[in-house]
């Protein structure tokens, strides 16, 4: 028998709030006070409606690695570092790894640098290793001390989904008896600039399977968690990954990828499709992402299943979105209360209709709280992951 793979403890902070009782009254409520307009993440100032963490975040303690990417990530980390000091003290140094996935790290520092420098140059004191897609694995592994497996995934928006299953690796094969995982990314023009580049930007709050969709909002935050192959109250039921590589920059219009990813962590977990109680979408609000996955829900799922996008809430996270979503999924766990699709209630009538969850609706009383969370990314990247409370 495989070992059960478990969730000690968890926390993120994102456009919603900066701490887990934060995120839970934002879903609960459906406002989000860091989805706003800003002048700042464009080159000549232009407005854009992005999803910003609130608040200011203090540099980081560790020299060389000072970030806005590991200022989000440290502050995860200060929030449940009582329960990762415990673990870390439990196993030993040698034993407890960290894998975190990102897909800009620290890209707007670079930005500045470049920015304030003259034409053709670079300043003298930046650090370029802080752009390197390991910077903050590194950065969490001398912050907190470890000797264990230390690495990072960018598989760009899969990239924190991706580093559950490399945990889950890890954990089976005896490398590790406590694996940290994160997923982080900051906000930085290169990827606002970028998107509205394929023009896939909308210049209001996006709107996931609305007709009036009119794409895209960048987000930024962070996740963290602890799993262990020891009993916790959340478990990791099952994964599916797959890369169908249909296009560099756009999803397989049928969604075959993400039926397969579905299918294989239902497969993994054991489950028929009419276990899953809650789907959290990929739901970007791009014409493209709406009708692959809504084909690719309605083929798993026939009967219909509660699901809702929670990007109206975030911004589109990127390398970071996998362990933000996760993060609604445990809560929702925790709490029985499901995280609500905000929109504007206009659905596209091309597409398959979707069972979107509304403000305020709740587990059914006799329901086991099983959860699925999407990620499909840029290269044909789908990752699928279920969770749900330990019995």
């Amino acid at each position: 028998m495989r070992d059960r793979i478990f969730i000690h403890d968890f926390t993120a902070n994102c456009a919603l709030g900066r701490s887990r009782a934060e995120l839970q009254e934002g879903l609960r409520t459906g406002e989000s006070p860091g989805m706003q307009v800003s002048t700042h993440w464009r080159r000549h100032s232009e407005p854009a409606f992005i999803g910003m963490t609130p608040g200011e975040f203090p540099p980081v303690t560790v020299p060389g690695y000072d970030t806005r990417n590991n200022r989000i990530l440290q502050a995860c980390v200060t929030d449940i570092s009582a329960a990762i000091h415990v673990q870390l003290a439990k196993v030993g140094p040698t034993r407890f790894a960290i894998i975190t996935g990102t897909s800009t790290s620290g890209i707007a520092e670079a930005e500045d640098a470049l920015l304030c420098s003259p034409r053709g140059e670079i300043r003298a004191d930046y650090e370029y290793s802080k752009q390197e897609f390991g910077s903050p694995a590194a950065f969490l592994g001398e912050l907190l001390h470890t000797k264990g497996p230390c690495y990072s995934i960018s598989t760009a928006c899969t990239s924190s989904t991706n580093a559950f299953i490399s945990a889950r690796r890890l954990l089976r094969h005896g490398l590790a008896d406590v694996v940290l995982v994160a997923g982080a990314d900051a906000l930085c023009r290169t990827t606002v600039e970028g998107f509205i580049s394929l023009e896939a930007v909308s210049p209001k709050r996006c709107l996931p399977m609305s007709k009036n969709r009119q794409g895209i909002n960048i987000g930024e935050g962070a996740g963290v968690f602890l799993l262990s192959r020891e009993p916790g109250p959340i478990e990791l039921l099952g994964a599916g990954e797959n890369c169908d590589a249909f296009h560099l920059s756009s999803p397989d219009p049928q969604g075959r990828g993400a039926e397969a990813a579905m299918r294989a962590a239902l497969a993994d977990a054991g489950l028929t499709p009419d276990k899953i109680d809650y789907v959290n979408l990929h739901g970007t609000g791009t014409q493209k992402n709406d009708e692959m996955e809504s084909l690719a829900m309605h083929r798993v799922f026939p009967a219909g299943v509660p699901c809702s996008g929670t990007k109206a809430l975030t911004g589109h996270a990127l390398g970071a979105a996998g362990a933000l979503e996760a993060a609604f999924c445990c809560l929702a766990i925790s709490t029985g209360i499901l995280p609500p699709h905000v929109w504007d209630d206009s659905p596209d009538l091309a597409l398959p209709a979707l069972n979107l969850v509304k403000r305020g609706r709740t587990f059914p009383s006799l329901s086991h709280r099983i959860c699925m969370t999407n990620n499909f990314a840029f290269g044909g990247s789908n990752v699928s992951l279920i969770l749900g409370p330990t019995r």
